[in-house]
């Protein structure tokens, strides 16, 4: 069983909801939707019904469609089909992988309404244009969205839920962990990096720490992904398959921008603007923006024609890298267990940092100027953020790393807006020159 925090927003929802509303869990495929909903389904009330529709039989499906007007039957027959008794305000009816069926989907403003039982839908790709075209979308349906397991989720998985909480302490009063302890934690965190926050890479990876069941469980989510775009993305497949498969090498490279000459001499962003939006829609890539004018906010300002790709989970990209040879060919494993990272393959941090900032709560952007002419203002500012008000500016770098010229560029032509400036290294907490170094493993806490 693996623990997660989004059971305390379910229980959260179920206490102010109280039926009125129903709660869609959105979420890539194979992060653990249907998991969850069924654990809470179990464990917080007197019986449900979970119907899969991606896997429904017709005699339920016609239900949905041609029965629904009248409710009590509609239950009634609901309760047979699937041999459970419902009790009033004390079941739950599950709507799993609900975007297969838009249907029902529609049809939960009158359930809701109707009011004698909670409402879960679960939904992977449910953003997608085609996914929604023919309902409208009911106002009675909360949203939250379930992301890869965070670094925490992990060590409790690892069965540690002691560290996170002392990581937690020292990042508030920006102490040092001390070597020992940094040591320790850094060495958790790179098997995190590694195994990603996938629930089914976690849980082959804990038999035994076993890195190649690990790298197998990805590559299965990886297959699966793809065949999603042949079925979803029809029409403009090709383009999308030419950008996720683009994703390492333009990580890997030193401004880690996407630039579409790499896929062909003559692509422009308007013929490929549907195939980034489709994987950011389908959350399999957190889009980070350029925003070009900090000074009047960070979204008002985003460049979306100049974007980078980063995997939403971290252990998929790193299998994502060598998909096309075997296990043990692939570098990564071996470099990033061994601290041993060269300068490309530093792109596996920032797409950590990327993760973990999204998972806070980010919407993702960075600063990008180039102007070869004036090199002062030439910079490259890897994140940004809002805290207080104010944009702090974020560096990933690694432990050998000599200087911060954009940070101090960015703070010197923004200093009215800029807040607290950070770097992300895997070295101990340390401040220095008013820039407060933080492990990488802290990115959690910004």
């Amino acid at each position: 069983m693996l623990k997660r925090k989004i059971y305390d927003d379910l229980l959260d929802w179920k206490r102010k909801s109280k039926g009125q509303t129903a709660l869609l869990i959105d979420g890539a495929r194979r992060v653990g939707k249907s998991y969850i909903a069924e654990r809470f389904a179990e464990n917080e009330y007197k019986s449900h019904i979970i119907i899969d529709f991606g896997n429904a039989p017709q005699d339920i499906l016609d239900l949905f469609s041609y029965e629904s007007s009248d409710m009590d039957l509609f239950f009634a027959k609901l309760s047979a089909f699937y041999s459970t008794l419902l009790y009033k305000r004390e079941s739950l009816i599950v709507f799993d992988e609900v975007q297969q069926f838009p249907r029902a989907r529609q049809l939960i403003k009158y359930f809701v309404a109707d009011g004698r039982y909670d409402f879960l839908e679960t939904g992977s790709l449910i953003r997608l244009k085609k996914n929604t075209e023919n309902i409208i979308i009911p106002s009675e349906e909360e949203h939250i969205e379930l992301l890869p397991m965070d670094f925490e989720e992990f060590l409790w998985a690892m069965g540690d839920e002691v560290t996170v909480p002392l990581i937690r302490k020292c990042f508030e009063s920006k102490t040092p962990l001390g070597q020992t302890l940094h040591r320790k934690i850094m060495n958790d965190f790179r098997q995190y990096v590694l195994v990603g926050g996938m629930p089914q890479s976690i849980l082959a990876y804990r038999n035994g720490k076993d890195f190649e069941a690990s790298d197998e469980a990805k590559r299965r989510i990886l297959r699966l992904y793809r065949d999603d775009v042949s079925k979803f993305a029809a029409g403009y497949e090709e383009k999308v398959y030419a950008v996720f498969d683009g994703i390492p090498g333009q990580l890997s490279k030193k401004e880690k921008k996407y630039t579409l000459s790499s896929i062909s001499r003559d692509a422009r962003f308007r013929a490929y603007e549907d195939s980034f939006i489709w994987l950011n829609e389908a959350m399999v890539i957190n889009a980070c923006f350029n925003a070009t004018d900090p000074n009047v906010g960070l979204a008002l300002s985003a460049d979306h024609a100049m974007q980078k790709c980063y995997m939403a989970d971290t252990g998929l990209l790193v299998t994502h890298t060598f998909m096309d040879t075997a296990f043990t060919d692939n570098e990564l494993y071996r470099a990033i267990l061994f601290d041993k990272l060269d300068i490309n393959e530093g792109m596996i941090m920032e797409n950590i940092v990327a993760q973990m900032l999204r998972r806070g709560g980010h919407r993702l952007y960075f600063y990008s100027r180039s102007d070869s002419a004036n090199r002062v203002n030439h910079m490259e500012i890897d994140f940004l953020i809002t805290e207080k008000k104010k944009i702090s500016p974020i560096e990933v770098k690694s432990a050998n790393y000599r200087s911060h010229s954009s940070i101090d560029k960015f703070r010197k032509k923004f200093s009215p807006k800029v807040g607290t400036p950070y770097i992300l290294y895997p070295k101990d907490v340390m401040e220095k020159d008013g820039i407060w170094h933080l492990p990488l493993y802290m990115a959690m806490f910004l």
